[in-house]
């Protein structure tokens, strides 16, 4: 059987037809002294169109600096981040954005939430109507449109921020650590939910999470990062058929192996982060 990941220490390589290529990026922040911080050390990730990839790390490893270098938050010390063959130099406004907090517009109702990033330029009000429609069933929101966010459960508030970012179906959707604050039930659910609308709609998505056992469910691909500086350890294969049963994932054949050589990894940089 063929080896699940690469070596330790080396990334899978980068290929011409990745969507999203990351070359050797590094990122360092100015402290309150003015001195340099190191955030990300070398970073070299390729991912391709319509895979799920999540991405685990110790605390402070910089995993949410690697999405906001992607958007264009904020720009790379060093290195450089090619997006469908295009440096990104700015605000990358081809990516959908879902921050841990659902930073929902209080004073709009989940329709007008959800429809918020339409281009009226690009969509007729009948098709915005529709697209809106579409993903608020999608969520499972069908019935609520009209309830503002102080109305709705923190998991439907969630889904709502996460259809809001899908609505205008971006090619690439970053997500940071989505289903953190939520309860183990509603976590799992929104997980089912989250891999429904990918199976239909196959746009890429980077997932952030310190959940080991959510990163082997969701991914094709985990990528491991190391104690801060952040590095990438490993790339870990997923040998998971889909669809997947969230509900009963540690069933599924490949859960065990993949999950077992995850904590392998992430115990080992565990250990050097305490010391």
């Amino acid at each position: 059987m063929a080896d699940l990941m690469p070596n330790p220490g080396t990334v899978a390589p980068l290929q011409t037809d990745a969507v999203i290529r990351v070359e050797k990026v590094c990122k360092a922040f100015y402290t309150p002294s003015r001195e340099n911080l190191d955030a990300l050390i070398d970073i070299e990730l390729s991912i391709h169109g319509g895979e799920f990839i999540t991405v685990v790390g110790p605390s402070g490893c910089g995993k949410s600096t690697l999405l906001r270098l992607i958007a264009g938050f904020s720009p790379c010390s060093s290195g450089r981040i090619m997006f469908q063959g295009e440096e990104v130099r700015g605000l990358n406004t081809k990516v959908g954005y879902v921050p841990q907090e659902s930073k929902l517009f209080p004073w709009l109702t989940v329709e007008e939430n959800v429809g918020f990033g339409l281009d009226s330029k690009q969509y007729s009000r009948a098709d915005r109507e529709r697209q809106v429609s579409q993903f608020v069933h999608l969520a499972g929101l069908a019935g609520f449109e009209k309830y503002y966010p102080a109305q709705l459960s923190g998991g439907m508030s969630k889904r709502a921020s996460i259809v809001r970012a899908l609505v205008y179906e971006p090619p690439v959707i970053l997500m940071d650590e989505p289903f953190g604050p939520l309860d183990a039930q509603t976590r799992m659910v929104l997980q089912d939910e989250l891999l429904k609308i990918w199976e239909k709609k196959r746009q890429t998505i980077i997932f952030v999470t310190h959940d080991l056992v959510e990163a082997v469910a969701l991914a094709d691909q985990v990528v491991v990062m190391t104690h801060r500086p952040g590095k990438i350890r490993d790339v870990l294969q997923v040998p998971m058929s889909r669809p997947r049963n969230i509900f009963e994932i540690h069933r599924q054949g490949g859960f065990d192996e993949a999950y077992g050589r995850l904590w392998n990894i992430f115990r080992h940089e565990l250990s050097i982060g305490a010391h």
